[in-house]
Formats: C-alpha cells, sequence, structure tokens
C-alpha cells in the first residue's frame, strides 16, 4: 500500500563525492512532487547543490541548516568560520509532501569531531538510498559503504547506479550486497529539466519509491 505523502522521506547520500547523487536527488525530487532539502553545504564558490536541485526539478526546496564558504569536510568547513554543528538541530522538517534529503560527501563524512553524518541518518531512521558510481572501484566502494549502513541499522530502500552501463559490477554489488537495484542514471547530455526527467523515467520505476 503507498504510504501517504506526509510518510515519505528519503535520504539520498553517496559512495563518496562527485558521483552525481545531487543530480538523482533533484531527478527524484521531480518525480516524486517533492521538496528538497541539504542540511549541510560546504562550499560556496558557485552553484550549490540546493540551486542545482532547484533548476533542474523545478520544485521548492528548504534552506539549509548549515553553510559554510570551504569546500570541505562538513567540520573542518565549520571550523574555518568558528563554528560547531549541532547534530541535534538538524530534525526533518515536517511536510506534508514527500522530503527529499541529501547528505553531503558520502557517508562516513564528519559533522563534528564526534559525529558522522551516518549518525545523523542512523538517528532520522528513514529509508536511504545509496547512490553508486558504475566505473571502475564502485564494487569496493558500494559494498563497505552497505556494510556501514547495516551496521546502524539504517533501512536501506536500494541502490541507485549513475553512468554509463556495467551490468557485471551491479550484478555483483547486487549479490554480495544484498541490496535491492533500483535503477541506473544514464549521463544526461544537455543536462537539464526534461532531458534529467526522460533519463529518471527510462532507469527506474517509481513505484520502488511509493
Amino acid at each position: 500500500m503507498r504510504r501517504p505523502l506526509f510518510e515519505q522521506q528519503f535520504v539520498v547520500t553517496g559512495t563518496d563525492t562527485g558521483l552525481g547523487k545531487t543530480v538523482f536527488a533533484a531527478a527524484l525530487t521531480a518525480a516524486v512532487n517533492g521538496i528538497y532539502w541539504k542540511p549541510v553545504q560546504a562550499g560556496l564558490n558557485g552553484e550549490t547543490d540546493t540551486q542545482i536541485v532547484a533548476r533542474l526539478s523545478g520544485r521548492p526546496v528548504l534552506p539549509e541548516s548549515y553553510r559554510f564558504k570551504l569546500a570541505a569536510s562538513p567540520h573542518r568547513a565549520a571550523a574555518a568560520e568558528g563554528v560547531t554543528i549541532d547534530p541535534a538541530h538538524l530534525s526533518l522538517p515536517e511536510i506534508a509532501v514527500p522530503l527529499i534529503v541529501e547528505g553531503a560527501g558520502g557517508l562516513l563524512v564528519p559533522l563534528t569531531g564526534d559525529t558522522l553524518f551516518i549518525d545523523v541518518f542512523a538517528r532520522w531512521n528513514v529509508p536511504l538510498i545509496l547512490c553508486a558510481r558504475t566505473a571502475l572501484g564502485t564494487i569496493n566502494h558500494t559494498l563497505l559503504s552497505l556494510e556501514a549502513i547495516r551496521a546502524r541499522n539504517i533501512p536501506l530502500l536500494g541502490i541507485a547506479f549513475i553512468g554509463e552501463a556495467n551490468d557485471e559490477s551491479e550484478r555483483i554489488i547486487g549479490k554480495f550486497g544484498k541490496a535491492k537495484r533500483l535503477g541506473r542514471l544514464d549521463p544526461v547530455v544537455p543536462l537539464g529539466t526534461e532531458n534529467l526527467a526522460r533519463a529518471f523515467a527510462a532507469g527506474f520505476a517509481l513505484e520502488d519509491f511509493a
């Protein structure tokens, strides 16, 4: 049975940084008519992830709880401005539409000297989508990420692959990782709202996010 809209909350994270999870988050936000939130933005030189999602999805976005100039691990970016992130301040917004939350970098990114982003994900306890690249190195990175997720009993919705097709890597990750393959987002060129929506519809089944 489909969950009520206010119960649809997803965390989008990745095996590492720069693999395309923000583009995936934009596509998902548009597909489910949701609202996007990135709690911590580290790096303000150029278009931020929130601005990218707003542009590509055409959907509302929530302001970040923390914004830092330095493009670095959140704990380091915060320290550069004399700030300490308070993980307790990072609570999921209560809204009446699906909420798509994007983490910063990978799972084990430090928010403070004592807290990793995955610790906050564990506290939230909502379905997590792990974005993984299809390029060389993805098997090790993805299987390690899955172990970290399961060690903290975080509910895993599945894996969203990003990049050119790599059937063997995707198969072996599914076998050893025992995780659902949600689909794959092909490279989108040129990257725009309509092309992204078409690529998402071609690579994913919307009912998997219900």
